[in-house]
Formats: C-alpha cells, sequence, structure tokens
C-alpha cells in the first residue's frame, strides 16, 4: 500500500491529510499518522477520491522524534571516496526541521555553504517501539519505506570535524513522494537507486551495495537508543555524489535534483539560494 501526506484547498481546509494512492487518485482518510502506524489491519479509506494532480504532496512525516542518518554504507561510495570500509556502522542525526516536501525548493545561504552535495537514500521509517532487538526480528519493526535526499554542505561538514551542522540545515531532508507499508518491500536490499542533477544521472546503484543492510542498521541502533514509530533511519548513499567526482560538483541555484528509488518512486525538489 503507497500512503501520501497531502493538502488540498477543497479538502479539511487545506489542512494536511493522509490518503492511499490508486493510480493518480488518492482515496483520502480521516486518519492521523500514528492511526497508521498502530492500526492491526490497514485503515479502511474513505469514499471518494481526489485526483492526485489536484493536490500538493507533503513530507510523509512532517515531524519524527528522530532522524538517524548512517555515513559511508556503501560498498562503491567507500571506493570513490577512497574511504576504507567501516567495521561498524557511522551514525550522525539530522535535525527535523530539515524535513523538506517533494517539489519544494532546498534553500540555502552562499554565505553559509557554497558546497551543496546530494545523496539518495533509502529511508526506513520505524513502526512501533524498538529497543535491542535481533537482526533477525528487525524488520518486524519497520512500518515502510520512502526515498530521502541527504543533502549535504560540504564545506561545514568537512570543515567542523563533525557532521550534524552541514548535514541539518533548514530544508536539507527531502522526503517522499510516499510512504511505501513494508508488505510491499518485503527485502528492502533488492531496490535500485540513482539520483539525477537537471536530468543528468549522476548515483546509479542498487540497494544491494549496502555494507550494513536495513535490518543490521536497526538492531545495531537499538542496542544504544529506543526507535521510536515514526522515527527515521536514512540508510546511506551510493557512489556518484558530487563531493566524489573530478572535479566536484555541486548543486547551483535553479538545479532540480531527483531521488529514484525502485517501488517507491520520484522525488524532485528544485535548489535555490537565499541569501547572501
Amino acid at each position: 500500500m503507497k500512503w501520501v501526506r497531502f493538502s488540498q484547498p477543497g479538502y479539511q481546509n487545506g489542512q494536511p491529510a493522509y490518503g492511499i494512492l490508486d493510480g493518480q487518485t488518492i482515496r483520502p482518510t480521516n486518519h492521523s499518522w500514528q492511526d497508521i502506524l498502530a492500526a492491526k489491519q490497514p485503515p479502511a479509506a474513505a469514499n471518494g477520491a481526489i485526483p492526485l494532480a489536484a493536490v500538493t504532496l507533503l513530507a510523509p512525516i512532517d515531524r519524527p522524534g528522530k532522524i538517524v542518518c548512517v555515513g559511508l554504507n556503501y560498498l562503491d561510495h567507500c571506493r570513490e571516496t577512497n574511504t576504507p570500509v567501516p567495521e561498524r556502522p557511522l551514525l550522525f542525526a539530522k535535525f527535523t526541521t530539515t524535513i523538506a516536501h517533494p517539489g519544494s525548493d532546498i534553500t540555502w545561504s552562499a554565505g553559509l555553504t557554497n558546497e551543496v552535495d546530494f545523496e539518495a537514500e533509502l529511508a526506513v521509517i520505524i513502526g512501533r517501539t524498538c529497543r535491542q532487538v535481533k537482526e533477525t526480528d528487525a524488520l518486524t519493526y519497520v512500518a515502510g519505506y520512502t526515498a530521502a535526499n541527504d543533502v549535504s554542505a560540504r564545506d561545514i561538514q568537512l570543515g567542523d570535524g563533525q557532521w550534524v551542522r552541514g548535514k541539518s540545515l533548514d530544508t536539507f531532508c527531502p522526503l517522499g513522494p510516499v510512504f511505501v507499508t513494508a508488505d510491499e518491500i518485503p527485502d528492502p536490499q533488492v531496490l535500485a537507486i540513482r539520483s539525477l542533477l537537471n536530468d543528468q544521472v549522476m548515483q546509479n546503484s542498487h540497494t544491494g551495495e549496502m555494507i550494513f543492510s536495513v535490518a543490521n542498521l536497526i538492531a545495531f541502533c537499538s542496542q544504544a537508543f529506543t526507535l521510536e514509530p515514526g522515527d527515521i533511519i536514512l540508510t546511506g548513499t551510493p557512489h556518484g555524489v558530487g563531493l566524489g567526482r573530478n572535479p566536484r560538483v555541486y548543486m547551483q541555484d535553479g538545479d532540480i535534483i531527483v531521488v529514484e528509488i525502485e517501488g517507491i518512486g520520484r522525488l524532485e525538489n528544485r535548489c535555490k539560494i537565499i541569501g547572501d
């Protein structure tokens, strides 16, 4: 099942709502995100349908409890950056204010950064409280998946010596366009993933290149801290990022960056410099 979060002037006074995507239409519901996660069976859609073209799609989750990110989790990305393969997952965080909607602008100030990079990533949405779980059980805690762009200000990230500020500028975590329930993706390690910058393919890989699988990441995280319903794990990016190219390629004002993941869809955003 594919869930979308959307707004539409003629529906619920334009307030965000959830619905089930059915082709080019949305079957709206009156459910909250908490309702969807808590339901033992998928909540039934309300009567009627809204054309997909008539709505504004929103990030599937607006303010999760936390966004856990994984660095250097693709073998091909380690190769392109000439970085040793990590012995255990390298975790960092993005602030929840980084979340941006499908189709919205990725924004930054030129006075703050001039090296804004793209990172196509599979995002995992946790469905129930998860603490000290085994890898063999870990996928049972997943509610579903969406696409993410772990946008990174490389000059800040590398200049600071730790990654949080360079990863956490407002709008630096576009999510969407849909939330695909876990039953539709029983094996998250078999998905094609790529990014396109102004229609040019930049990243083109496969989640089978992950060093640490989704199940391994969930189990690893849960040994240290509790994962709660709605938490998001960004699982790392494959080769082809701007930092790894010669010459390096960073996003510019007006650029269109797209993340595509098999079974999930196309997440598209425009870049916009908003200040000096």
